[in-house]
């Protein structure tokens, strides 16, 4: 059982500590973050220290590291932290959960996260940073930068390019052969068919109020009579 360290206390850390102390061979011996956000001295029932003097406490020699905050700012907070993690000469490891469907083949990079119920196809090439929540599918012959984050039931085609920094909302969906490039965000339910330059933004308005309320509505369709 190899013995980690999680930047972080969150609640992404918090959804990544369950996973990683409950359904993976990584034992979690304490916590980290910057001396200026440490609140408590425990998280999760395990100690908390601060990030300038972790190596003092747990030497890098001994102990990997797993960096769990969000997508703030792109997912570019996150990387920042990487670096310093890396710094301090911590190696960092992925954690794929057992219940997802990987391929032997997938090529996958440091500090990455893949949850349970992800569908990955063969030839897919997957680099540093990405965190694929449940649900999601990634197409044949993908290729996938750093630092990107693809939220529940996201859909990636087939032969997909995706660069750097990008942000991928609940169903979004990536058309065939479709090129991304960097710190994009893509909102809930966008469909993108076409090449995306840096920098876009897609977001798709939200449903409309129905006039009915839901007496009136359950009435008017006699939903209640099935």
């Amino acid at each position: 059982m190899k013995k980690i360290i999680v930047f972080g206390t969150g609640k992404i850390a918090d959804v990544i500590s369950y996973y990683l102390q409950e359904e993976s061979e990584f034992e979690i011996v304490a916590f980290t973050v910057n001396k200026e956000y440490v609140k408590s001295d425990t998280f999760n029932n395990l100690p908390v220290v601060a990030f300038e003097d972790i190596e003092k406490h747990y030497s890098p020699k001994e102990y990997a590291m797993f960096v769990a905050i969000g997508y703030h700012d792109l997912n570019a907070v996150r990387a920042s932290k990487i670096e310093e993690t890396k710094a301090k000469k911590y190696k960092l490891i992925s954690y794929i959960h057992p219940q997802s469907g990987v391929p032997k083949d997938l090529i996958v990079g440091q500090n990455c996260f893949i949850m349970n119920h992800v569908m990955i196809h063969p030839r897919v090439k997957m680099g540093d940073n990405n965190f694929v929540w449940s649900g999601t599918v990634i197409g044949h012959h993908s290729e996938i930068g750093n630092n990107n984050w693809f939220t529940s039931g996201v859909n990636i085609a087939g032969n997909v390019l995706i660069g750097k920094n990008n942000f991928f909302a609940i169903n979004s969906t990536i058309g065939h052969s479709v090129s991304i490039e960097n710190k994009c965000f893509f909102g809930a339910n966008t469909l993108i068919t076409k090449n995306v330059k840096s920098g876009s933004v897609f977001i798709e308005p939200s449903t409309k109020l129905f006039r009915l309320n839901s007496k009136q509505f359950l009435r008017m369709s006699k939903f209640t009579n099935l």
